[in-house]
């Protein structure tokens, strides 16, 4: 599971596109707590941080505690917007979490075992089909990612979203008949056929 991790934040009095850009100016990233049935805060990061926590991995799914000018919120990323050109982050909201609350999450699929599959061996492409799954989860039992393995599948073999191992007291929002990932079937190029003035080009080169 993903620890939680420490921000130190501080809180914006002023909001709007403006001030957003004002506090942008100043090396900061404009941010929002939300939820929980209280009031929104806005507040600001520190860019660079915030930059290294997006591009690190897990931010989505990752439970965090912000320091507010001495309070501290437990929260979860629910979005983030990044510049088009440059890449760095532009606003960040961020949701409150409380204790037996559930969210929703996408966790990353790492697909293991490609080295024991016959179908692999003899040609198959691993195919995936959904990069992640999205399931509905404490906010402390969230998983960094599900591993499944393809070892011992055939081609045309294929794995559902049922073979995967949740966390206690989570569940699946699609099917758990979804197709993950498949073994398909090798990729064959069929050779151009010859043309009549290709063959007379032949002929001629021969003789």
């Amino acid at each position: 599971m993903t620890a939680v991790k420490q921000i130190e934040a501080s809180a914006r009095a002023q909001v709007g596109k403006g001030a957003a850009r004002a506090v942008r100016r100043q090396g900061q990233t404009p941010a929002v707590i939300y939820g929980g049935n209280t009031a929104p805060v806005a507040i600001a990061l520190d860019a660079n941080k915030t930059r290294q926590m997006i591009f690190g991995g897990h931010f989505l799914t990752t439970i965090f505690e912000i320091a507010v000018d001495g309070k501290k919120e437990r929260v979860i990323p629910r979005d983030y917007q990044l510049d088009p050109v440059r890449d760095f982050p532009l606003h960040v909201d961020f949701l409150r979490v409380a204790k037996g609350q559930t969210v929703t999450v996408q966790v990353p699929i790492h697909v293991t075992g490609q080295d024991a599959s016959p179908g692999v061996k003899n040609g198959g492409l691993v195919q995936i089909v959904e990069h992640t799954l999205e399931i509905t989860v404490e906010p402390d039992r969230i998983p960094d990612a599900f591993e499944v393995s393809v070892a011992g599948l055939n081609i045309g073999d294929q794995l559902e979203a049922k073979v995967i191992k949740l966390p206690a007291g989570a569940k699946l929002t699609v099917g758990s008949d979804a197709t993950i990932v498949t073994i398909a079937p090798p990729t064959v190029e069929a050779e151009p056929e010859a043309t009549e003035e290709g063959a007379a080009e032949a002929t001629a080169a021969k003789e």
